[in-house]
């Protein structure tokens, strides 16, 4: 009974006035100091646990849905405030289809009245200035959840300091696979403008290096200009990819000039990074996830790299806030400023 008696105590206090203004200005005190150091330009979100909150808390799913949702606003202010660009969250996994139903009904509808929210009331994203993009598979978005998602996409279209990417629904997999389909439609729709194919004396030349019978005189030929610049653009087109030519671009018989597509072997991975959900955004600086699950559970695979720092904390998301998060970012600009000294002796060295 006095643990009750003093947890009452410490609740009624804490939501007291005085306590309130106190908290509030030490939170905007540590934000600015947060501020004053180095800033990740991207950081993402797995929010796991709303569930499992739930059960511990005795309250149902959904509940523990709505205030994973509040947690996220709570989350968003702080990023924004300390100076981070883009924010993305993992709302809705496509593996989430498997649950049951009623479930799954629940969180599109809490989708849909969250969003709905955002919409009527959007001051957060206004103030700081950060447009809605969602990802995903947006096709799988039941058609009432659709028409909010593209009021709330279009609502904040106007702001272009911030981003809040929401996953919905979304995998790792599935981008990439998307990225890479539509990298193979470019490359084998969109022929190269003005593009010749192989010049006379490239074929002849390849002929006779097989047969290994080079006639005489060949070596006094001297190529002209145009000859020589066929030559470099022949060696940057892939054979195979004019197999897949458009009728429309080719000319007529007798012209040189037909259709010729990009060499598949100049597909970097920038190529493929301009064709995911996430382009345009800067490469993900932090990656938290938590509920104490320490595996990315096929969100943004491609997107982490060497540089990327992962945090698996063992509170659920529906307890994530500035508490959580002060920590994650403290041991983030330790490492950046570690970095830049074990640097500046190479730069040093190299001039």
């Amino acid at each position: 009974m006095s643990d009750l008696y003093l947890s009452r105590i410490r609740n009624w206090f804490l939501s007291s006035p005085p306590a309130e203004w106190a908290i509030n200005r030490l939170r905007e005190t540590l934000i600015g100091s947060l501020s004053q150091g180095p800033i990740p330009g991207h950081v993402a979100f797995e929010m796991d646990g709303n569930r499992r909150y739930a059960r511990s808390h005795k309250i149902e799913t959904v509940e523990g849905h709505h205030l994973g949702f509040e947690a996220l606003a709570r989350v968003l202010e702080i990023c924004y405030k300390c100076g981070v660009k883009v924010v993305t969250v993992y709302a809705f996994s496509l593996e989430n289809f498997h649950r049951p139903k009623y479930e799954v009904d629940g969180l599109m509808q809490l989708a849909k009245v969250k969003l709905e929210q955002l919409i009527q009331h959007g001051e957060l994203l206004d103030r700081y200035g950060a447009s809605v993009r969602v990802l995903g598979r947006l096709d799988l978005i039941p058609p009432d959840v659709l028409e909010v998602v593209e009021r709330a996409v279009a609502a904040t279209s106007h702001n272009t300091t911030c981003v809040l990417n929401i996953c919905f629904p979304y995998t790792s997999r599935e981008e990439m696979t998307t990225a890479i389909r539509t990298t193979v439609e470019e490359y084998s729709t969109t022929p190269r403008p003005h593009s010749t194919p192989f010049s006379q004396s490239r074929i002849t030349q390849k002929i006779l290096s097989k047969q290994g019978d080079k006639p005489e005189g060949l070596d006094s030929i001297e190529e002209t200009p145009s000859q020589s610049d066929d030559h470099d653009q022949d060696d940057a087109v892939s054979t195979a990819t004019t197999l897949h030519s458009d009728p429309s671009t080719q000319k007529s018989e007798g012209s040189e000039k037909v259709a010729i597509y990009p060499n598949a072997e100049t597909i970097t991975p920038e190529t493929i990074d301009k064709h995911l959900y996430t382009s345009g955004c800067p490469p993900l600086d932090i990656f938290v996830r938590t509920s104490g699950v320490e595996r990315l559970s096929d969100f943004m695979l491609w997107q982490c790299h060497q540089d990327t720092h992962i945090f698996f904390l063992k509170c659920f998301w529906p307890e994530f806030d500035l508490w959580h998060f002060l920590p994650v970012l403290v041991e983030w600009q330790h490492r950046q400023k570690q970095k830049q000294r074990e640097e500046k002796p190479r730069r040093v060295k190299q001039a």
